[in-house]
C-alpha cells in the first residue's frame, strides 16, 4: 500500500519546490490535484512538455513518485460542447501523466444531480471516448461519487464501476465524504470489495444528525452539499471502524492500493496538518 498526501493546501508553492516540501513532510508519494499551474479546474492543463519535463526532475532529485494524478472535468455534465471539451482536457492530462512516471488517476463522477439521467448518458459517452486511451496507455482509473455528483451514494458508485467492466478501472472511497454517500462506510467497504483500491483520508461532521440541522444553511430547503476536510479525530467519521475494516478486507497487502491524506480545511497550519496526518495513519496501520 502507498500513502501519498494531496498537496492542495500547498498549492501556491512554485511546482518545482513542490517535491521537496512533499518529502520534507515525511511523504514519498504524491497524488496530484488541480492547481493552476498544471491542470486546473475544468480547465485545459497548462503545462508543456518541457514543464512536465522539469517536475519530473524535481520529483526524482527530491525522491518523490507520483501515486496518482487527480484532474476534475466536466466530462458528464448536461453542455455537450463542455463534455467534449472535457474529453479533450482529459487526454492532454492522461498524457502529462504517464510522462510523470505515474500509470493511476482518479476523479469524481461529475455530472448534476438535478439531471441524473442525462449526466449518465454523457458519462458513458465520455467513457467510450476514453477508455481506449487509458487502455492504450495502461493507465488506471479510480472513480469516486462526490456530493453534488449525479452519482453521490456509495453502492450506486460500486455499481456504475462495475458497469464500466474494465479491470483498469476501480472504486474510491472518500472518508470525508462518507455522510453524503449514504453513512453506511462498512456496507460500501465490503459491497465493493477488492475493487476499491483507493482512499481519501479526512475527517468531517454527520450532516445528517440532529434532525439534519447540523448545520443551517439559508434559505431553507437549499440543496447545498455541505462538508468538511479535517484532520482525523476531528470529525464523526468512525475512524476505529474504518481502519479495522480495511485490516479485515486486507486492504494493506497490495502495492496498487493507495491510501491518500487529503486534507483541506487548515491552510493556516498545512505544515502541522500534513505532519499530524502522516503520524496519524502510520499509528492506526501500524501492525497491518
Amino acid at each position: 500500500m502507498k500513502v501519498a498526501i494531496d498537496p492542495y493546501m500547498f498549492r501556491t508553492t512554485p511546482l518545482l519546490e513542490l517535491a521537496g516540501v512533499v518529502a520534507d513532510l515525511g511523504f514519498e508519494y504524491i497524488e496530484l490535484s488541480p492547481r493552476e499551474d498544471l491542470t486546473p479546474f475544468f480547465l485545459h492543463p497548462r503545462i508543456d512538455d518541457s514543464g512536465v519535463k522539469r517536475f519530473k526532475k524535481s520529483l526524482d532529485a527530491a525522491g518523490v513518485r507520483v501515486a496518482a494524478h487527480l484532474p476534475l472535468y466536466r466530462w458528464s455534465g448536461p453542455d455537450e460542447d463542455e463534455r467534449r471539451a472535457a474529453v479533450r482536457y482529459w487526454k492532454r492530462a492522461i498524457q502529462i501523466t504517464v510522462d510523470l512516471g505515474c500509470h493511476v488517476m482518479n476523479s469524481e463522477f461529475n455530472g448534476r444531480p438535478e439531471q441524473a439521467s442525462r449526466s449518465e448518458g454523457m458519462f458513458w459517452k465520455s467513457m467510450e471516448e476514453l477508455l481506449p486511451v487509458f487502455e492504450r496507455e495502461d493507465v488506471e482509473l479510480r472513480l469516486e461519487p462526490h456530493p453534488d455528483d449525479f452519482v453521490e451514494d456509495g453502492l450506486v458508485a460500486v455499481d456504475m464501476v462495475r458497469g464500466i467492466n474494465s479491470p483498469l478501472v476501480s472504486f474510491l472511497y472518500c472518508a470525508p465524504h462518507t455522510f453524503h454517500m449514504g453513512g453506511n462506510m462498512v456496507e460500501i467497504m465490503e459491497y465493493a470489495g477488492p475493487l476499491m483500491t483507493q482512499l481519501h483520508l479526512a475527517d468531517a461532521f454527520d450532516h445528517t444528525a440532529s434532525s439534519g440541522l447540523r448545520y443551517i444553511v439559508n434559505p431553507p430547503g437549499s440543496t447545498a452539499r455541505v462538508h468538511q476536510h479535517l484532520d482525523i479525530g476531528q470529525g464523526e467519521v468512525d475512524w476505529e471502524l474504518f481502519f479495522a475494516t480495511l485490516k479485515r478486507l486486507g486492504f494493506g497487502d497490495s502495492d496498487r492500493n493507495i491510501m491518500t491524506a487529503c486534507v483541506f480545511a487548515w491552510e493556516d497550519r498545512a505544515r502541522e496538518s500534513s505532519l499530524f496526518m502522516r503520524e496519524a495513519i502510520t499509528r492506526h496501520t501500524s501492525g497491518w
